[in-house]
């Protein structure tokens, strides 16, 4: 970055360069290529145009190879190559809507020789504009959904600080909560238990430009992007799948085409419109990329060779390949016997539960108890006529035993009060295990773990006669009052200094929502001092009110 060292530069002082602004997309392409494999995962419909982190890591790679044909330090021209790129290189729906982005950006920033942090906020604003006005039917819940709620973090943010690196750490925090909401804003994505594909893949580029600002491209290669777990039910299982029900694709067809003269997007449009679906026209008068679902692509190549020349013609069969994946689906994705449902809050402790198999995901916790409706909601949802449910807080048990009075399936609730009594009930569930046999062997396993919860006294209160004042830490096992201090590190010392921990091998430490790693590596490094006899794992939990959560077993 031009000017002056970094360290002695103020965030008013701070510009960047056309060759800052490449930089910071050529890192966002490195950290986005090693979650390609997981977004994919998050593909609602297996079909060419779902392996939506492919298309969007082969657009973000053309949009910055483009840069390296523009001057270096003039940031308009490089913005102008971006959008060239990403046009030319744009493959899928979520590639072609991520061209409109830069494009969109590269019109805000034309004519800069430099920016600064509000420029970039204003270029991600003009971005999401532009990008909405593509599509002639945008949809709420997607790709779309994320940029704009991005970039009016950003633009909120530059109205407090020229600090980009501020400004982007509002940009990928408002654009984790709204890839979180996504299944909110689409049923299909909540049934299928993911979140929007193309709206991930965003935030992991929004992500990747974040950590080239903070310095940190070269310890990129030995990590990667967390998926984001989204908010409310979720139907986490394998896909109840059946050709027979549902509509034929056909194939998806996508050029770009050179026009002999110039070339209007709306007549396109307008002639295409009748000829498929998810039809998407972008460009400008002398190139256009074009994107349909049709069933007759001769045709439709045959319209566009009578306005001009076609490049990159790209046809595939959609059918084929979501047949492919519903035969792998019934072969290779076998169903336990029981279903599980858990109540948890936190994008870390969603993906824990993801990953130990829960069936279904129902957003919730303290200060944010699920009814009765939505609980009985995720019940039905899972394939089994058998369910489980691990409420996972005290106040969530009597809205879940109601459950079995409402519904046909046989429910048995497991009284989790804790996190952590979740986690070891649910490492206990066997696949074929019956109804009865889960129940039994999860709520043993459960009762064996201790919790010790941290968090942050809200008002002044007295809870069995100890005077508690607002901002002190209070420590709590297994739900009851057992510290007070004015430390995260004091409360959880006095908090473990009141259980009995012969016996015990392993603490594993959740941080939650507003606790640095860098905090929580210090308190699990106090933890290994203070017990040098146990193994303690510290694991991102994203949990709110509680700083951090412990499990000792």
């Amino acid at each position: 970055m031009q000017d002056v060292d970094s360290a002695s530069r103020t965030a008013v002082e701070m510009r960047y360069n056309g060759r800052d602004l490449r930089e910071m997309f050529f890192s966002a392409a490195n950290w986005l290529e090693r979650s390609v494999y997981d977004i994919n995962s998050l593909n609602v419909f297996p079909v060419p145009d779902g392996d939506c982190g492919t298309n969007m890591l082969l657009t973000l790679r053309s949009t910055t190879e483009e840069t390296y044909r523009a001057p270096d330090c003039n940031t308009s021209g490089v913005a102008h190559a971006m959008a060239r790129g990403a046009l030319m290189g744009a493959r899928g729906n979520s590639g072609v809507i991520l061209s409109q982005i830069f494009r969109g950006m590269a019109q805000k920033l034309d004519g800069k020789e430099s920016f600064v942090g509000s420029d970039f906020a204003a270029a991600l604003v003009e971005g999401a504009q532009i990008a909405y006005k593509a599509l002639s039917h945008p949809v709420e819940g997607t790709i779309l959904t994320v940029v704009r709620d991005a970039s009016q973090a950003a633009q909120k943010a530059s109205e407090q600080s020229e600090d980009l690196c501020l400004i982007m750490e509002a940009t990928v925090e408002a654009a984790r909560d709204s890839v979180a909401d996504t299944p909110n804003l689409l049923p299909v994505l909540r049934h299928a238990g993911v979140v929007d594909a193309g709206g991930q893949g965003l935030l992991v580029i929004l992500e990747g430009v974040l950590r080239h600002l903070n310095g940190e491209a070269e310890s990129m290669p030995d990590k990667k992007a967390d998926i984001v777990a989204g908010n409310g039910v979720l139907v986490a299982g394998a896909p109840r799948l059946s050709m027979d029900t549902e509509e034929p694709y056909g194939y998806c067809t996508e050029f770009l085409l050179k026009g002999r003269e110039r070339l209007n997007k709306e007549e396109v449009q307008d002639r295409l419109s009748s000829r498929g679906r998810c039809l998407i026209v972008v460009g400008e008068e002398d190139m256009v990329h074009v994107h349909i679902h049709t069933f007759d692509p001769g045709k439709v190549l045959q319209y566009a060779t009578s306005l001009g020349t076609l490049h990159e013609i790209k046809i595939e069969n959609m059918d084929d390949q979501y047949r492919q994946f519903t035969e792998a689906v019934r072969a290779e994705a076998p169903v336990a016997r029981v279903g599980t449902v858990a109540v948890v809050q936190g994008d870390g402790l969603a993906k824990l539960f993801q990953s130990l198999g829960i069936g279904i995901l129902v957003s919730g916790g303290q200060t944010m108890n699920p009814s009765t409706g939505e609980l009985v909601a995720a019940v039905e949802s899972v394939p089994q006529d058998k369910v489980i449910i691990l409420p996972n807080n005290v106040n969530i048990v009597p809205a879940a035993k109601q459950v079995k009075s409402l519904t046909s399936k046989k429910v048995r609730v497991v009284p989790t009060v804790s996190i952590p009594q979740g986690i070891a009930a649910l490492l206990s569930f066997g696949f074929d295990a019956d109804l009865a046999a889960n129940a039994s062997a999860m709520k043993e396993s459960s009762l064996a773990v201790k919790t010790i919860e941290l968090t942050r006294a809200v008002r002044t209160a007295r809870i069995d006669k100890v005077q508690i004042k607002a901002g002190q830490i209070m420590g709590f096992i297994d739900g009851k009052l057992a510290s007070v201090a004015e430390s995260p590190e004091e409360a959880f010392d006095l908090a473990l200094n009141e259980l009995d921990l012969a016996g015990s091998e392993l603490i594993t430490l959740y941080y939650g929502n507003g606790v640095s790693k860098s905090d929580a590596g210090s308190m699990a490094d106090r933890i290994r001092q203070s017990c040098p006899s146990m193994e303690v794992e510290l694991i991102h939990g994203g949990q709110p009110h509680y700083m951090y959560i412990a499990s000792i077993e």
